[in-house]
């Protein structure tokens, strides 16, 4: 490995720790490929001392473990952790591998491991020295800054429990080192916990099969961890609201009469609708245009909102007060449906030809605004405010004049209870709406009747099947797709499915049958993703064919060395990838009682997939 000007070469590196007797130690680096190449480095260095007594010992080890898990007999790194007891740990090793360094580790038979950050979460065995190299990480989507968490976890691994009074943390120099940086995240709290909790088909239908309608689930909803942060706002929302009523039902007692809050609300109201037939207010301009709003805003309509009404949305679904929308750049969006600025008069399917189409024919004039009409308000209508006087009438029987003036006083801080309790409304379907999303995108396609709120038979054995997609796999087992798979494409399927869209296991390609099978697919995903689309859910991305002909060849007993050969691909991610594909048949194998070809096909398929060194 060939440093930067800026880093300290990995045998100097160890060598020094070496020399101030701060060995064994773990050594953070950012990539997978710099842990390799830092340990290969060191293992070549003939600087390095000879340990004869202790490369006995993790030859010992070695071959015990080799015994056991004999898939690492051969591994190319064997030589390296036996003669010169340094390692590499991260995801790109199978996880015998990784298990037969952690217990050399914690024997005290290596020097040092070099392993990215994710390690630390993942493993318990001290070292007498922590190094830092970067403070970043490398994710998916490229440099980040470490986390106080995962800083915390890293520097955590520094001590050995009786052998090390005290526990070493190195900061060494690296292209993405911040001295500053790292000392304040040492002092830092730790990151705020965040809930895996989320609005999925499956946890929809298991709730709504145990509860029996969606009330107590929307409450377990608004309850969880997950939206913890919302829920706060309400509780804010909802003490503020208390107080206002608090000090209202203060000022009725201290002026003697006794007004309920019902009373207050209802004054305000009949007050409200009074001043504005005498005056023809702007308020009733307001609820005109609300009522223009409701009939026209129909989803499939091109639509603008807020005031500069400088982007485009496509109107998804109007539910109540609410709009959810797919803006012009594809981002769906959520709010008021008073906030709608222009509505334009064309409607269009809600299909992804279609939705491009209805922005151009507005860009390019064929769409046109639809002409809001102006109200017309006449003077107060006689009849009606003399219903309405007779009304406040009866509200105000018997009430003093101080308890009328109050009342009359009191109207500001009603409206402003109405507004809060708007508020509260407001966030609570923010938290609802993704399950709401979810259960009228399953309802479409009868897993479950929406108005009834009751879970369908269909819906109770895909509520069985824990998947990353279960809708995509429910469709496919209820159009027969499983009743033309083989074994093999059984699992190349699930792999597809499975995966990551965007990952990729190598270099193999599906055989034409598996191409075949996946062509067959792209019907229920265009179907689904159309749907959830509608719904303004993010569709499922592509289905992974390079995972597919991975699990396909594997299914049909191919042997691990050739796969990892043949693929090119680390064989961390082929373990991880089977491991998730097996795990996903088996949850099709469950449906014993309601498909039982699907049902023995895939438990088939699953033990072909989960055979050594795939656990």
């Amino acid at each position: 490995m060939q440093p930067s000007s800026s880093e300290i070469a990995p045998p100097k590196l160890i060598s020094t720790l070496g020399r101030y007797d701060l060995l064994p130690a773990i050594v953070f680096l950012p990539t997978r490929r710099k842990c390799d190449e830092a340990a290969m480095a060191v293992a070549v260095d003939r600087s390095q001392k000879a340990q004869p007594e202790r490369i006995k010992a993790r030859e010992r080890i070695f071959e015990e473990f080799a015994a056991i898990n004999p898939e690492i007999a051969s591994h190319k790194h064997r030589k390296m952790i036996v003669n010169t007891g340094v390692a590499a740990h991260h995801a790109g090793h199978i996880p015998a591998w990784k298990l037969l360094i952690e217990k050399m580790m914690s024997s005290g038979l290596l020097n040092a491991i070099f392993a990215t950050s994710t390690v630390a979460a993942g493993v318990d065995f001290p070292a007498r020295t922590v190094v830092i190299s970067n403070a970043g990480v490398r994710g998916n989507d490229g440099w980040r800054p470490l986390k106080a968490s995962e800083l915390q976890q890293m520097t955590g691994r520094a001590g050995r429990r009786g052998k090390d009074n005290v526990g070493f943390v190195v900061l060494v120099p690296g292209q993405f080192q911040n001295p500053k940086k790292i000392a304040e995240l040492l002092k830092a709290p730790p990151d705020a916990l965040e809930s895996q909790f989320r609005a999925t088909y499956t946890s929809l239908l298991n709730l709504l099969d145990a509860f029996g309608s969606f009330a107590p689930v929307r409450e377990i909803a608004e309850k969880s961890f997950a939206f913890r942060s919302t829920r706060h706002q309400v509780e804010r929302l909802e003490a503020k609201r208390g107080s206002i009523v608090d000090a209202l039902a203060d000022q009725a007692r201290q002026n003697g009469v006794n007004l309920t809050i019902d009373t207050f609300r209802g004054y305000e109201r009949l007050a409200s609708v009074i001043d504005r037939l005498q005056r023809g207010t702007p308020a009733s301009r307001t609820e005109h245009r609300l009522s223009w709003l409701r009939q026209n805003a129909l989803p499939g309509r091109v639509i603008t909102q807020g005031r500069s009404a400088k982007r485009l949305f496509i109107l998804v679904n109007v539910s109540g007060e609410k709009v959810t929308a797919m803006r012009d750049d594809g981002q769906g969006s959520a709010f008021e449906i008073g906030r709608i600025n222009r509505i334009y008069e064309k409607k269009y399917p809600l299909k992804d030809t279609a939705i491009e189409q209805a922005f151009f024919d507005v860009y390019e004039g064929r769409n046109k605004p639809l002409n809001e009409p102006k109200p017309a308000f006449q003077n107060a209508n006689d009849s009606a405010f003399e219903v309405l006087s007779s009304a406040m009438q009866r509200l105000t029987k018997g009430l003093d004049n101080a308890a009328v003036n109050l009342l009359a006083e009191s109207t500001r801080l009603v409206g402003r209870i109405e507004q809060i309790e708007r508020d509260i409304e407001f966030l609570k379907e923010e938290i609802w709406l993704p399950f709401e999303r979810r259960a009228r995108v399953l309802n479409h396609f009868g897993y479950l009747d929406f108005a009834a709120e009751i879970v369908g038979e269909s819906g109770k054995w895909l509520a069985d099947v824990r998947v990353d997609k279960p809708l995509l796999v429910g469709e496919a087992l209820r159009r027969g797709l499983f009743e033309k798979f083989s074994m093999s494409t059984a699992a190349g399927f699930m792999a597809a499915v499975a995966a990551d869209a965007d990952r990729s296991y190598g270099e193999l390609h599906c055989s034409d049958r598996m191409l075949d099978v996946l062509d067959e697919f792209e019907k229920v995903l265009h179907d689904v993703g159309s749907i959830e689309m509608r719904f303004a859910i993010p569709p499922v991305e592509d289905v992974n064919l390079s995972a597919a002909a991975v699990a396909e060849v594997w299914a049909k007993g191919w042997q691990w060395e050739s796969l990892v050969e043949r693929t090119r691909a680390e064989e961390g991610d082929l373990v991880r990838l089977l491991s998730r594909t097996g795990e996903a048949l088996l949850q099709v194998g469950k449906l014993r009682d309601t498909n039982k070809a699907a049902s023995d096909l895939a438990n088939t398929a699953a033990e072909a997939v989960l055979r050594e060194p795939v656990r």
